[in-house]
């Protein structure tokens, strides 16, 4: 499907989030050249008089108040702030073991492999294992709300354009 400024590229053209490109995306690589600016639409008036973007902005406020983005933020953050803070724990206590007690690190386990090595080992498993229940969490707990209450204000703003 082609945007609407005829780039071809894939995506629904009355999709809000898709409407620019991300900053510095563009450029070829290497060259250090800006990508082409990006036209920005005049500004519609409702038939009523009332200009079009600060009805969509007083949607957009409104969503963000409202109890279904409030729950998406809430899941959101009862992940990651106890994920994080425990993380951070894991790695300061190997940081400070490290430093701290270099006897009981360097203590072996099986054979040459000893309580620093298996840590530091640890330490690149738990966040591999951090990053696939982030992803899980967020597959299973608010992806679906959140594409929901997308699309709803989509349709929202779609309405309030007329």
């Amino acid at each position: 499907m082609e945007k609407p400024d005829g780039r071809g590229a894939a995506g629904r053209p009355d999709d809000p989030w898709d409407d620019v490109p991300a900053s510095g995306w563009g450029a070829p690589a290497g060259t250090g050249a800006r990508p082409e600016p990006v036209e920005v639409p005049p500004r519609a008036v409702a038939p009523d008089g009332e200009d079009d973007r600060a009805s969509a902005s007083a949607i957009y406020r409104e969503v963000r108040a409202g109890p279904a983005f409030q729950e998406v933020r809430g899941r959101y953050r009862r992940f990651v702030v106890p994920a994080c803070a425990l993380f951070l724990t894991w790695y300061l206590a190997y940081v400070v073991a490290a430093t701290t007690a270099p006897a009981l690190m360097a203590r072996p386990v099986l054979g040459p492999v000893n309580v620093a090595l298996l840590a530091g080992f640890g330490q690149f498993a738990s966040t591999f294992l951090l990053t696939w229940a982030y992803a899980r969490h967020a597959r299973l707990r608010r992806d679906r709300l959140a594409l929901d209450l997308r699309w709803e204000t989509q349709q929202l703003t779609r309405g309030a354009r007329g």
